[in-house]
């Protein structure tokens, strides 16, 4: 099918296999190890080939990790995925929403109890006689 498409014409790499970058699945890596390879990476004048071979990455995940070092630093590396922020941290209009998102779950789970209480009392009334 390939050969097809291309007229039988073999497709070669242009930069004759630098640069080429597998794609690797990659693998779970610390905020520490995203530090020292991003660190790596911008020492080696940005060579992301190296770094994705010296640290079994792939290409994406040395890309973004060097770009969230430039722009925000060591802090940019840390994986935030999952988590709140704490409350210290929230102004007041992010406080608000949270206390408002807080008070419709309760209003809602009362709001269950009651439809709940009123359907045992019913089925308790209809038992009785």
């Amino acid at each position: 099918m390939i050969s097809k498409y291309t007229n039988g014409v073999e497709i070669k790499s242009t930069r004759k296999g630098i640069g080429l970058s597998r794609m690797n699945k990659g693998r779970k890596t610390t905020f520490e190890e995203r530090i020292e390879i991003a660190q790596y990476t911008i020492a080696n004048d940005l060579d992301y080939q190296k770094s994705m071979e010296k640290y079994d990455v792939s290409y994406s995940q040395v890309y973004a990790w060097v770009r969230k070092y430039k722009s925000g630093g060591e802090e940019a590396l840390k994986d935030n995925r999952g988590r709140n922020k704490p409350a210290e941290e929230l102004d007041d209009h992010e406080r608000l929403k949270l206390r408002i998102k807080e008070l419709e779950a309760r209003n809602e789970y009362l709001e269950m109890e009651n439809a709940l209480s009123k359907k045992l009392a019913e089925i308790r009334r209809r038992h009785t006689r």
